[in-house]
């Protein structure tokens, strides 16, 4: 990833984290925002933009890190003993470890609310029909009927063995629905047609599925050290993956499978030669995402 696109995203996302007048709740909220997110679907969306009219804006920037805050927040909420309980991330205390559950849950509760927020004042300063369609897309995916709708199957089927199809259907909600908003509202800001905009959204449906299917893998294949947490953590919360259904070596072919497929969308995307390099980068960004280490 382009270490300025980074540089610019946690900037402005500590900007708007530093509007809040708490300072035991900021303190909180910038633990999990600082905590070494790779800040992969923020930089798609400003990826997309980029390839559509060689730009991102500041609006745009705005909605990226919106993004990034529903996305740290369900981490913060993911890692309590009621859910995960998970106590390392990123190879650090989990955010209820560091501060207590109750400052955890305020401090995601605090990041949604931010992200809502930023998202609304846009909307209000620049009350264009694409703010506003990009603010309904990413609240969908953040919602009931998306990411946190796949939180709620996973957890119900916590201990229940599921087959298959169950199982893409809970990655499609809790992890694609994000993916596919970072593709869905990039594209809308950047001005797409609807054609566009529907190949983009199946993209990031996509490679959510291939960036779940990789979290699978590498859960049972890495290391506590690469990883910045704990491994077989799946296994121990008694959760069927990818893994424990399909087996290490069919996930493997699984996975570089649907890593081609990706690239395949990819070249039937329309193409403007005026931003080659652009497209080049957001090439690169998705290739960095499907081969990550962690």
């Amino acid at each position: 990833m382009d270490k300025n696109i980074k540089r610019t995203i946690d900037e402005r996302m500590m900007a708007l984290v530093d509007k809040c007048a708490n300072p035991d709740l900021k303190e909180a909220m910038l633990y999990s925002i600082l905590a070494g997110g790779k800040r992969i679907r923020p930089a798609l969306l400003l990826g997309v933009c980029e390839t559509i009219i060689g730009r991102y804006s500041s609006c745009a920037l705005d909605f990226a890190c919106a993004l990034e805050m529903i996305h740290t927040y369900s981490l913060i909420h993911d890692d309590l003993p009621a859910m995960d309980n998970d106590d390392f991330r990123r190879g650090m205390p989990t955010n209820h470890k560091q501060f207590g559950e109750a400052m955890a849950i305020l401090a995601g509760d605090a990041l949604l609310n931010r992200a809502f927020e930023t998202m609304a004042d846009v909307c209000f300063d620049e009350p264009t029909l694409q703010n506003i369609r990009a603010m309904q897309i990413i609240t969908a995916a953040a919602g009931d009927n998306g990411m946190i709708s796949g939180q709620v199957k996973d957890i119900l089927l916590t201990t229940k063995r599921i087959n298959l199809k169950t199982l893409l259907d809970i990655h499609r909600q809790k992890t694609g629905a994000m993916f596919a908003a970072a593709f869905e509202a990039g594209a809308v800001l950047g001005g797409a047609n609807e054609h566009h905009t529907a190949q983009l959204r199946d993209l990031g449906y996509k490679l959510g599925l291939a960036f779940q299917m990789l979290d699978d893998l590498l859960d049972v294949v890495s290391t506590e050290q690469e990883l910045g947490k704990p491994i077989n953590s799946d296994i121990s919360n008694d959760k069927d993956t990818y893994v424990t259904i399909c087996g290490i070596d069919q996930t493997h072919r699984d996975y570089k499978k649907i890593a081609k497929e990706i690239f395949a969308m990819l070249e039937k995307l329309p193409k403007n030669r005026e931003f080659a390099a652009q497209s080049k980068n957001f090439q690169e960004l998705i290739e960095q995402t499907l081969n990550r280490g962690n």
